[in-house]
């Protein structure tokens, strides 16, 4: 799989978020855009990340930034877990890695090695309250973000090392033109 640089075209899709509703990256209403990959829906990692991003949601909206989340999970999945948290923004099912492969976010067993080696980040996901069982059985995606401006350009593109390893939401907040 190839991974994207700041000079690749965005990848636009028209898909159904994990509600039946219709998403079309280029018919968003934001002024710019974060467009999150996560591993599977019961990812504990993936969801205090979702629980952060919807916990600063306001302020997202204050500097025009939309959200869009991608899982590699059914819909089915995301609303037993992703899903329950009613985030303000879309939520994409994506069991098939279709949109995974067009953005190039990869699997790694090293990253899921390195996530279980980091004990502050363990212990934070441990007490979250989104810790499962069932998460272990997820594939091993490493998660990725990509910042996508008005143009839709590529403003920047994050692939992350580990399950928890994201762009900061100050960095993101503090996206300038």
């Amino acid at each position: 799989m190839k991974r994207l640089t700041e000079s690749d075209p965005v990848v636009d899709f028209i898909v159904e978020d994990h509600l039946g509703n219709t998403v079309r990256l280029t018919e968003n209403k934001s002024d710019k855009i974060l467009l999150s990959f996560f591993r599977g829906a019961s990812c504990p990692f993936c969801n205090l990340r979702v629980n952060q991003l919807i916990g600063r949601y306001s302020e997202f909206e204050k500097k025009g930034i939309g959200i869009i989340t991608v899982f590699a999970a059914s819909k089915d999945e995301i609303s037993a877990y992703a899903g329950k948290q009613n985030a303000p923004f879309p939520i994409i099912a994506d069991p098939s890695l279709t949109l995974y492969k067009k953005y190039g976010v990869e699997e790694s067993p090293l990253g899921m090695f390195k996530t279980m080696m980091d004990p502050p980040k363990m212990m934070r996901v441990l007490f979250s309250g989104f810790f499962n069982l069932k998460s272990i059985t997820d594939r091993p995606i490493v998660p990725a973000d990509f910042l996508i401006d008005a143009e839709y350009q590529f403003h920047r593109i994050h692939y992350g090392k580990d399950f928890g390893d994201h762009i900061p939401i100050e960095e993101i907040l503090n996206w300038e033109k």
